[in-house]
């Protein structure tokens, strides 16, 4: 019940998020907005506020934003033609189509640097678990010792460790511990190995052969720091999704790595289970995943109809209705059949594989 109700929950205020941005640029730039729906399909519930119905819909895979004159001119009465979404220029129109995509990149940094602020747990430097027969053993490296410094550097936090090591290059390194309240020095080559990238590449990596324990600390951040770490995750999270969306598109990343909602639902579910700070976390992770997803210059996503208002600012016509509806349609059936693999990638996924 906790993973339906938190995905519900999460999904919910992503797509609130996404069309809100396009309805307050919308209104922003003086077009009139008739429909703000969360969901497609039959409306459910909901309430007219001046020109606008707000409602829930009911299937609730998404949201709307139904604005004035979105389908043509042709639509419109002369009265209302000035407020009309095809009656503005394309440098409105991409700011009121990208203001979507935008926003929840713009959520995923708020929550990010609330969660910084907040605190998060993360491993210390105590070693949880050493693997017999590798270099940490073999140097004398226990389990308990509390890694203080490595090469000249303090550590505090496994993650520190575990990056300083991996990036050695295999070289030798100094390893400075307390154990029993006394320091003790060691120096430790580590193991060189090829191994899977999440990103699906073959990469060489160090390692000593030591675990973290289930010993956590909470790191919290200032206003301005949270802000700076903030941007910079951020950054790096959106730089990764398009990194695994080119390694997807050429092959490398294989496509059975695609996930539906079933795995969006069991990770949301998990982190929940975790706490809120998880569950906050993920939630930027899959608002900057569905920012980027809608940038992508697919004809019935935000970045098509970004991509035909450049046309239009470049050609001096804009792109015509036969060729938009045909663009239309290509891209939907593109996403019916990115949907439906990774359905299918979830059923073997989870139903078969630990059936």
């Amino acid at each position: 019940m906790l993973t339906i109700v938190s995905t519900i929950v999460v999904l919910g205020i992503l797509i609130f998020v996404h069309e809100l941005g396009h309805f307050l640029v919308a209104k922003l730039l003086g077009v009139g907005v008739e429909t703000f729906s969360l969901g497609f399909g039959p409306r459910v519930v909901g309430k007219k506020i001046g020109e606008t119905d707000y409602r829930l819909s009911a299937f609730p895979l998404g949201g709307y934003v139904k604005m004035v004159g979105e389908g043509g001119d042709d639509e419109v009465s002369p009265e209302e033609l000035e407020r009309s979404f095809s009656a503005k220029e394309p440098s409105k129109r991409i700011a009121i189509v990208a203001a979507g995509p935008v926003s929840n990149i713009l959520f995923a940094f708020f929550i990010l640097v609330l969660t910084l602020m907040i605190g998060f747990p993360v491993p210390t430097s105590r070693i949880g678990s050493v693997i017999e027969g590798k270099p940490a053993a073999k140097a004398g490296l226990k389990k308990d010792d509390v890694i203080t410094n490595i090469n000249g550097r303090p550590v505090d936090r496994f993650d520190q460790i575990a990056a300083m090591i991996t990036g050695s290059g295999g070289k030798t390194i100094d390893i400075t511990v307390k154990r029993a309240g006394k320091a003790m020095s060691f120096r430790v080559v580590p193991e060189v190995r090829k191994v899977k990238s999440p990103l699906g590449e073959t990469v060489e990596t160090s390692q000593i052969g030591v675990g973290s324990s289930r010993e956590f600390m909470t790191e919290r951040y200032g206003p301005v720091d949270a802000v700076v770490k903030g941007f910079g995750q951020t950054v790096d999270a959106a730089g990764v999704i398009v990194v695994v969306i080119g390694k997807l598109i050429t092959g490398v990343i294989p496509l059975d790595n695609v996930g539906s909602l079933i795995m969006i639902g069991k990770e949301t579910g998990q982190q929940a289970k975790a706490g809120l700070v998880p569950l906050l976390a993920i939630m930027a992770f899959l608002s900057i995943n569905l920012g980027i997803l809608n940038l992508l210059p697919i004809p019935i996503l935000d970045g098509g109809h970004i991509v035909f208002c450049l046309w239009e600012m470049v050609s001096g016509r804009p792109v015509g209705l036969k060729t938009r509806e045909i663009a239309q349609q290509v891209g939907l059936v593109m996403l019916l059949g990115l949907m439906a693999l990774a359905f299918y990638n979830d059923i073997i996924r989870y139903v078969v594989k630990q059936g």
